[in-house]
């Protein structure tokens, strides 16, 4: 067994080759900086006075593959840039403005932030039953409706943002309940909801439990235990009309 300098050594020069006739021969090929390459290296055969190299292992890196993003339509896309911003847009004289002025005061320099608060405004406007509703049931799903396609759209561009999807769950389900309670309230109000938001209510699937041995004993012992429980609260109740019967009957006795 070599020593690992005298295998660098040889290695290191090019006189390194173990000419024995007839034999074969076979060491690792092992880098100097490392101590386990002993073990897992290529080994090097030699054969008669030759010496033949293992071919090269090149690891290439993987060609980075490309997520296709379907072209997904924003709902702020009909928002136009002439349109007034919500708090200007009942002003007068921001139509009589100059353009600078009506510029800073239109969407065309707004922010996201603006540009979902008139968005909400236009949603709630199709659903308010009056002019100043703002806590009916409808107009809370047109503000969880507007919350829930501003998490997809920034979702459809950042897939691992995890507080997102979890705010947009958290509202879809919240939305769920506001419209299972409106439609057992109000009917049609509820189709009107979901014609005026583009809203597909869909049912809670069925609650269908595995039925597995642990859970049968379990289900008969709660049956056995439950007829058992009637059974005495009847012969209590019996007992008790028993009671109050002798009681009438002794009463009635004592009066005569």
């Amino acid at each position: 067994m070599f020593s690992r300098v005298a295998l660098e050594t040889i290695l290191k020069s090019s006189a390194g080759v173990f000419r024995e006739s007839g034999t074969l021969c076979s060491f690792p090929l092992a880098k100097p900086w490392t101590c386990s390459s002993l073990l897992s290296a290529p080994t090097v055969r030699c054969v008669a006075g030759r010496f033949a190299l293992p071919p090269p292992v090149r690891y290439y890196a993987r060609s980075a593959t490309i997520k296709k993003t379907t072209d997904h339509v924003s709902q702020l896309s009909d928002i136009t840039p002439t349109m007034l911003k919500f708090d200007y847009a009942a002003v007068p004289l921001a139509e009589t403005t100059e353009d600078v002025v009506r510029r800073l005061l239109s969407m065309e320099l707004a922010n996201n932030s603006e540009k979902l608060h008139l968005k909400r405004e236009q949603l709630i406007a199709k659903v308010q039953k009056t002019k100043n509703d703002r806590s009916s049931l409808e107009v809370r799903v047109a503000i969880l409706t507007t919350k829930i396609r501003n998490y997809q759209e920034h979702l459809q561009k950042h897939h691992t943002d995890k507080s997102n999807k979890r705010g947009m769950l958290m509202a879809i389900d919240r939305r769920k309940k506001l419209l299972k309670s409106l439609r057992l309230v109000d009917y049609d109000a509820f189709e009107k909801v979901c014609e005026q938001l583009g809203i597909t209510y869909t049912f809670p699937p069925e609650y269908h439990r595995r039925a597995t041995r642990r859970w049968l004993a379990k289900k008969a012992l709660c049956i056995k235990i439950f007829k058992e429980v009637q059974k005495q609260k009847a012969e209590q109740r019996m007992k008790e009309s028993l009671t109050l019967k002798d009681k009438a009957a002794c009463a009635e006795t004592e009066s005569q």
